[in-house]
């Protein structure tokens, strides 16, 4: 059974490889105009996630596990001072 927030439907991928996702589908995924998606395979599935929502969610996890507020030069710095260390 299908959840709500679930759609199944049939496209037809060409000979170029180009399909159309019907409207339906690009209304559930947040899309309007020309937008851009991630494609994640595995196995003989495919998923589409919207490059915003890729984004978002990386940014989530960032914010969970970031220890400081300390931004990337910091970090690169860090890194720079670990590699001067010995083993």
């Amino acid at each position: 059974m299908l959840s709500a927030t679930q759609h199944v439907t049939d496209v037809r991928v060409g000979a170029n490889g180009r399909m159309v996702l019907p409207l339906s589908v690009r209304k559930a995924m947040g899309l309007s105009g020309e937008a851009r998606v991630i494609i994640t395979v595995e196995g003989d599935e495919v998923r589409l996630s919207p490059i915003k929502h890729v984004v978002s969610r990386l940014q989530s996890l960032y914010r969970e596990h970031a220890s400081n507020d300390a931004g990337s030069e910091a970090f690169l710095e860090e890194r720079r001072e670990d590699e001067g260390k010995p083993a």
